[in-house]
């Protein structure tokens, strides 16, 4: 039996989005925590399908929108992307916002503003609009928090490196320039494939934080190369994930996180503007809304609110099949 998929296609920040418009699984599920798990057990092969080659590629990412579970709730979002249904993604929220909006998709009960529920919790979102089209939208995160400082790693190349985790619905190893790391532009994009996934399993095997309400939400999913010339209006990064991806955009949930790790350092404090760049230099502006903490058994963990704003692009319209007779029909990855 074909399955057939109509997608809308686009950018945020230069890094890919794709809205699933048509086609999405019905899930079981109380919440979208569970109905993530859900689909994770019964339909992945969708996400590989239609985000690995041939249909998609390493950078892929996109999600569903689904009807609300909630009272208090505009709808619900399902991420999608190479590396799995992560719990949180910036840039896949301002960019299946965007295209929601602009396509009749998503009804907000108070114009300017909604609610949504993803699989880390509820978000806000105020958007602006400019002649039908979706000109900015800023999200209201889930609370971010540093989970650990002064990991000691090593890593053949860069020798010792010492890595802080922090938490913005995703939990990021953050390496900021030291030693023989001086700068992006220093050690490069290949470079930066290269070392991450050392990195990234020397850190998971020193340390495997889980989120103190969601144990579902676990593990170091994400590494941050922090850029040198750091000041406080903002600085630079390159966001590794998956096997063989660097995020295009500053990342949604990577600058949450760096906003809580730059607070725990004293360097940021609330209702300061921090422009974070990209890779390729686009930018969103994340801010400290408030100071929060997040209930745990040990006791409260001093959290922020992160306001992340930026904007996305629709580039097309695609309509996706998956057959039964194409032997790639749930994708392949050359790493």
């Amino acid at each position: 039996m074909r399955h057939t998929f109509f997608c809308i296609d686009g950018h945020t920040a230069g890094n890919p989005v794709r809205l699933v418009a048509g086609g999405a699984p019905l899930l079981r599920g109380a919440t979208m925590g569970e109905r993530r798990l859900d689909f994770l057990a019964r339909f992945d092969w969708i996400r590989t399908g239609l985000c690995f080659e041939p249909r998609g590629h390493s950078m892929m990412s996109g999600g569903f929108l689904y009807p609300p579970s909630r009272e208090d709730s505009d709808g619900g979002i399902l991420f999608i992307e190479t590396s799995g249904c992560l719990p949180m993604c910036g840039h896949g929220t301002i960019g299946l916002v965007t295209f929601g909006l602009e396509h009749g998709l998503l009804h907000p009960r108070v114009p300017g503003r909604l609610r949504l529920e993803v699989p880390a919790g509820m978000i806000d979102i105020e958007y602006t609009e400019n002649q039908g089209r979706v000109t900015g939208v800023r999200i209201r995160n889930v609370p971010a928090y540093v989970a650990a400082t002064g990991i000691g790693i090593e890593v053949p190349g860069l020798d010792a490196l010492t890595v802080d985790v922090a938490y913005g619905g995703n939990y990021y190893a953050i390496v900021e320039p030291q030693g023989a790391y001086t700068g992006l532009d220093a050690l490069g994009a290949r470079r930066i494939l290269e070392l991450s996934p050392q990195v990234r399993e020397a850190v998971r095997a020193r340390f495997h934080p889980v989120h103190p309400a969601d144990p579902a939400i676990e593990g170091v999913s994400h590494v941050l190369w922090a850029d040198r010339g750091l000041t406080r209006a903002g600085s630079r990064n390159a966001v590794f994930y998956g096997d063989n991806a660097i995020d295009r955009s500053p990342c949604g949930t990577g600058t949450s996180a760096r906003l809580a790790h730059l607070h725990h350092k004293g360097l940021l404090a609330p209702g300061e503007p921090f422009v974070h760049e990209s890779y390729i230099h686009s930018r969103f502006i994340g801010t400290i809304e408030s100071e929060t903490t997040i209930p745990s058994p040990a006791g409260p963990i001093p959290a922020i609110v992160p306001l992340i704003e930026g904007s996305a692009i629709s580039t097309g319209f695609n309509t996706i099949w998956i057959e039964p007779e194409d032997q790639f029909r749930h994708g392949f990855q050359v790493i």
